[in-house]
């Protein structure tokens, strides 16, 4: 079973279809009994970060969500919110993936939010089990005003101004700041790899 966790994210919808099309069925809950015996979870995440920590907290799922062993994949909001803080509300978020989310700086002419198309670069040698398929500089879709740097857990980056981390992975927790649900037959392969993984498999 897959939990995707109700985090109030917008893209919660645009998930599940996402896995429907790969004929994995998403359950949607708040219930931490449910997602700590979920084969594989999914931290969805459309928003603020202050706000998103608050709803997981009322939830009482940031512990849960901390202790959690089996393969977890935040996208968007939802990986950001895997990382120790960010600049947003200057907000502590999980802490699992060590790294601070900076907002992304408009002077140098840039359009915030960084929305659109962009390309991933594989970072090391060895490519991640989530890019098994995908080539460097494959198109994926973004919609983000902070991002996190690229730094030691980085397995892609991309560059807007700046370089960023696009996909993180640290054990078994996973993390995809574009939309694989809206980024076509790249994002449904990253998706599929994730569904791939064996329930004990650390990322």
């Amino acid at each position: 079973m897959i939990a995707i966790i109700d985090s109030g994210g917008a893209n919660i919808a645009s998930v599940r279809f996402a896995l429907e099309r790969l004929g994995v069925d998403g359950q949607l809950t708040a219930d931490p009994a449910v997602i700590a015996a979920a084969e594989r979870v999914i931290l969805p995440g459309v928003g603020a970060a202050p706000a998103a920590m608050a709803q997981l907290d009322r939830a009482g799922l940031v512990g849960c969500i901390r202790g959690l062993t089996q393969p977890v994949l935040g996208i968007c909001l939802g990986m950001q919110l895997l990382f120790e803080r960010s600049e947003e509300g200057n907000t502590p978020l999980l802490g699992l993936i060590s790294g601070t989310c900076r907002a992304f700086d408009p002077a140098g002419g840039l359009t915030v939010p960084h929305m659109g198309w962009n390309r991933l670069v594989p970072a090391g040698e060895a490519a991640h089990p989530l890019l098994d398929g995908v080539a460097a500089g494959s198109h994926v879709y973004f919609v983000h005003s902070y991002a996190a740097p690229v730094l030691e857990n980085t397995v892609a980056s991309c560059s807007y101004g700046v370089d960023f981390t696009a996909l993180v992975a640290r054990g078994n927790f996973m993390g995809a700041q574009f939309h694989p649900e809206r980024s076509g037959p790249v994002g449904a392969a990253i998706l599929g790899n994730f569904l791939k993984l064996p329930a004990g498999a650390k990322g």
